[in-house]
């Protein structure tokens, strides 16, 4: 065995090890009657969370990596999230919060067993250990969606943590990006998905882009405008949503007497103005930008904020540079159970000087989900490609709930444009005036 495949199944052995860690935190800080409980239509009991996380464990690394016998096949569409809505599954015939945990168990243990021996070569799945990367990424996924569901639950907090650093240089105004091509997407990044990939050169037009995202400050200024009165700002898909659903704020805003106030997993506290809003869907986000004369960056735009270099032209891994994160780069990691102030990270600001592009808040861009030009679907269609059409738009750059495993300079989120309860915010852009063009 070569010192390059220890040190890799090392990671992998870690990474696995840090994520159930994860898991394990948000299913026993709370009772089996909250495991089993659907705390909102639009997500799952935290016990199917637990069991799929398992389920997806077990069908790619126990039975097709390591080539074994099934731990639970009986269980297999109980799991599969395409054949139940998550509106449906309370009903399910799931496994209890102690049989869950007993499998996620067996099927981990099987795949540490089978981790010491497999081989990193010889099937793209596996080769530099692409699926045990995988793996993790996906129930790091669900380990955020398990987070808002937590945000959504009812009850005295509990979940804790620190809050994130204060500011440590002041952010304000905008940054002008130089138009010409850059690489956009990645094929060198071995746990990279599938729509991350392959990496292409792409045009970009000159485009002038917020240096941070939109505060709660400046998102109450168009509430206190009117912005949500207004039909002018709104698409009429947007506006339509905003009747029907009664939107009169972010989700989680009320408005006392003394002013508005936010809950956050149990914790009601005064909106704080210079962190970034959360919790504001693609249309709310796309309104704001058309009252303040703005617009939503594209994908592309966006991801040129973040990876470009114009000093040596070539697209880096993160905004910070190619190493890994540090706690002192980006609110990642559930380390902090909301957004940090604009500021606060200095330390993983792009080249060109735009700041909090990873972590604290999802950014939605004007940007429909579709595949890079020579797209192909790996290891399968469900991941991705089924995803793609202009029913989605696209979210960029993690939130404080994301860990580090699922989130860089070229992860990809997508969602309907009408969610709300992921942990989503948005900064602005525009096309620069003739004078800003250098």
């Amino acid at each position: 065995m070569t010192i390059e495949t220890e040190r890799l199944r090392t990671r992998v052995a870690t990474e696995l090890e840090r994520t159930r860690e994860r898991t394990a935190l948000l299913t026993s800080t709370v009772d089996d009657d909250d495991l089993v409980r659907q705390h909102s239509p639009l997500m799952s009991p935290l016990v199917w969370d637990l069991a799929h996380v398992g389920n997806q464990e077990e069908l790619w690394l126990v039975r097709d990596v390591g080539g074994r016998d099934p731990v639970r096949r009986d269980i297999d569409e109980l799991y599969d999230a395409f054949k139940h809505a998550r509106v449906d599954r309370p009903a399910l015939p799931l496994l209890n919060p102690a049989e869950a945990r007993a499998y996620i168990r067996t099927v981990r243990s099987k795949v540490l067993d089978l981790l010491d021996t497999v081989p990193f070569e010889g099937r793209r799945l596996v080769e530099q250990g692409f699926a045990f990367g995988m793996i993790v990424q996906h129930e790091q996924q669900h380990a955020e969606t398990m987070l808002a569901t937590h945000q959504l639950r009812e009850g005295a907090a509990v979940l804790h943590s620190p809050a994130p650093p204060e500011p440590v240089t002041p952010v304000r105004g905008e940054v002008f990006v130089p138009g010409g091509p850059f690489v956009m997407g990645t094929s060198s990044d071995p746990w990279a998905l599938d729509n991350e990939r392959p990496a292409h050169e792409i045009e970009v037009p000159p485009f002038v882009i917020d240096a941070a995202p939109v505060t709660n400050a400046e998102y109450l200024a168009f509430i206190d405008a009117g912005g949500y009165d207004d039909s002018r700002w709104w698409t009429p898909d947007g506006w339509a949503l905003r009747i029907e659903a009664n939107l009169t704020a972010p989700k989680h805003w009320r408005r006392d007497a003394d002013g508005w106030h936010y809950t956050r997993f149990g914790v009601g506290a005064p909106i704080r103005p210079d962190e970034p809003v959360v919790h504001v869907c693609f249309h709310e986000a796309a309104a704001y930008a058309r009252w303040a004369g703005r617009r939503l960056p594209t994908e592309a735009e966006w991801e040129k904020a973040a990876r470009y270099d114009p000093a040596t032209g070539r697209s880096r891994r993160f905004p910070w540079g190619d190493d890994d994160w540090t706690p002192e780069r980006a609110n990642l990691g559930q380390r902090h159970l909301f957004p940090a102030p604009v500021g606060a990270y200095p330390a993983g600001a792009s080249p060109l000087g735009v700041h909090q592009l990873i972590g604290d808040v999802w950014e939605w861009v004007d940007t429909p989900f579709h595949g890079y030009p020579g797209f192909t679907a790996f290891p399968y269609r469900e991941y991705s490609e089924v995803f793609f059409g202009p029913e989605y738009r696209v979210l960029r750059g993690g939130s404080f709930g994301t860990d580090v495993a699922a989130c860089r300079g070229t992860f990809r989120n997508w969602d309907y444009p009408i969610r709300r309860q992921i942990f989503s915010g948005f900064r602005c852009a525009r096309d620069p005036n003739p004078g800003e063009v250098s």
